[in-house]
């Protein structure tokens, strides 16, 4: 994205990132560049004779083109587009396959068994993970199955409220085609615009309205998976509301990623479009003041489909990209509202943090408004003040411009990449500053002069803990290396502060390759040592060669 398309945000960032405006970074490589550095694939011909062999029917087609191969053999990683920026290629995929149906993601996972092929499922390519990446080391011919051709809508149950959906199906395709039908799923990840059904199941994704809609697993009512033993099918034959026979086999897919097989399709619980959407804002004096309200509001269990905390810097940030109404009206109601609220109650400016309310559902008997005047007298008790529907509905809207702000930042010598975790209640707040502290100390022993934009926010809550979003961005220019390995060493530093101060490993980006160190301490040794025995059970030949959470012997 260029300059023109945040304004506003320019002058905002220069000041306080320090982003050269004079002295943009080189663009993108053009796709020709980037083709004419792959290097050739590595072909199975037994393999590609056979696939050769099915591709007059429906069920497939293929491509080893270079541009296909580049595309599939990253996901949206800092250092992988960056990488993509410098033409840096590095290890990619010897051919791409879009299967066509179920069946024939089973004829082709039993070739690659029968020739030594590996696989990597390819959903939406939005893994911030590593995931998609080929394995480093891999010596067979790999082979990106990509699953979106199966993306349609295969059954909508309006008695039991469920739809069975292809995996390959992406987020806002999904909610458009049910709207139109009087339905939705309500799962909105940051990704909807990109990401698949089968990406949600595999990363054991989360969504902004999970408060409502609950997080993928909720939504979950059963899954296909092919595995790699043969193409044998994993699945639930009854589709009764609960189970009591053991394990849940649904759990062993969720959040799976990849390692034991491919999702096909998945059944979902559906539920009326909501009749009415209500959003809101609070003004806070300081991010401790709305972590308090964000806790109450979790306790008392009137939680709104989405309720999210920004800190001071990623409240100025919002503010930003809201832009200026530059008319004398426009300047003077502006002028009437910082004066009321630094003067008359006394905020500090640079203090400030700003909590976005959503409420979904049917608000005939007032019942979605009284849990907002609720949430609204918690705030004015702890020092806050309402801030309105229309900045309620711009921060929420937010979320989905910061990952395209993260390439625009890129034109001016800027990195910037989030990460996230869950954290108890009690630990929330001492993670917060140690992991922002962590990561400001590790960026001036760095040598980066300027300071970093170093920001927080609190996207899901739950009655014992919270998820929380960190943001690290620093000016690249003149920094020796290369700025996205420098990135993802200040990342990992953090990840080690937030293991010891009690956070999770991921809370709904999953694990990938670029996790993977810290799961012995996640899931504990025996927990390794049931998941390569799964593994070895559903894909001994390691067909899926993903490399994702454990590493395979």
């Amino acid at each position: 994205m260029s300059g023109q398309s945040f304004p506003s945000l320019l002058p905002w960032a220069n000041k306080t990132l320090g982003l050269d405006m004079d002295s943009p970074s080189p663009p993108f490589q053009d796709a020709s560049v980037l083709d004419a550095s792959a290097p050739p694939p590595n072909i199975n011909q037994g393999f590609v004779d056979e696939l050769v062999g099915m591709s007059p029917s429906p069920m497939i087609k293929y491509s080893s083109s270079s541009g296909d191969r580049v595309d599939h053999s990253h996901g949206q990683t800092l250092c992988e587009l960056y990488d993509l920026r410098f033409g840096k290629i590095k290890e990619l995929v010897d051919m791409v396959v879009w299967p066509r149906s179920h069946e024939g993601v089973v004829e082709i996972v039993k070739l690659a068994l029968k020739h030594g092929v590996g696989i990597i499922p390819f959903g939406g390519g939005t893994s911030v993970c590593l995931a998609v990446q080929r394995p480093a080391g891999e010596k067979r011919m790999v082979v990106s199955l990509d699953m979106k051709l199966m993306n349609r809508i295969l059954e909508l149950d309006l008695v039991n409220l469920t739809a069975v959906v292809e995996a390959g199906c992406v987020g806002q395709d999904l909610e458009r085609e049910l709207r139109s039908r009087g339905y939705c799923v309500g799962h909105e990840p940051d990704s909807l615009e990109f990401s698949t059904v089968g990406g949600w199941v595999a990363t054991r994704a989360s969504g902004m309205k999970k408060n409502t809609y609950g997080n993928i697993e909720d939504l979950v009512v059963n899954v296909r998976l092919v595995s790699g033993n043969g193409g044998e099918v994993l699945t639930r034959r009854c589709q009764g509301p609960r189970f009591s026979t053991g394990p849940d086999v649904n759990s062993l897919v969720i959040g799976s990623e990849g390692m034991f097989g491919v999702v096909t399709e998945v059944r979902l619980k559906v539920r009326p479009v909501p009749k009415d959407q209500i959003y809101g804002s609070l003004l806070m004096p300081s991010f401790e003041s709305g972590f308090r309200v964000m806790r109450e509001v979790a306790l008392r269990g009137i939680q709104p489909a989405s309720i999210r905390l920004m800190d001071p810097l990623q409240f100025q940030l919002g503010h930003t990209l809201k832009g200026k109404d530059t008319s004398l009206i426009g300047r003077l109601v502006s002028w009437i509202q910082k004066f009321y609220i630094t003067r008359v109650l006394g905020f500090d400016a640079e203090k400030m943090s700003a909590i976005t309310l959503l409420f979904e559902g049917d608000d005939s008997s007032g019942a979605l408004r009284r849990n907002k005047r609720e949430i609204e007298s918690i705030a004015k008790a702890h020092g806050g003040m309402v801030a309105g529907s229309g900045n309620g509905e711009r921060g929420y809207q937010m979320t989905y411009a910061i990952g395209y702000l993260r390439e625009f930042s890129m034109d001016y010598h800027f990195v910037t990449e989030s990460f996230e975790t869950a954290v108890p209640w009690d630990r929330c707040l001492e993670m917060c500053d140690k992991v922002k502290g962590r990561m400001v100390e590790g960026v001036s022993k760095r040598g980066i002069t300027f300071p970093p934009f170093v920001t927080c926010r609190v996207t899901q809550t739950y009655a014992a803990g919270c998820c929380v979003y960190f943001y690290l961005g620093f000016v690249s220019k003149g920094l020796k290396g290369n700025p996205a390995e420098c990135y993802h060493d200040l990342e990992s530093e953090a990840r080690d502060e937030i293991e010891v101060c009690g956070g999770s490993l991921s809370h709904h980006h999953g694990v990938g390759k670029l996790r993977k160190r810290w799961m012995r301490e996640a899931v504990s040794e025996q927990g390794l040592v049931a998941l390569r025995g799964l593994k070895k059970s559903l894909d001994p030949q390691n067909i899926f060669c993903v490399a994702n959470l454990i590493d395979v012997d």
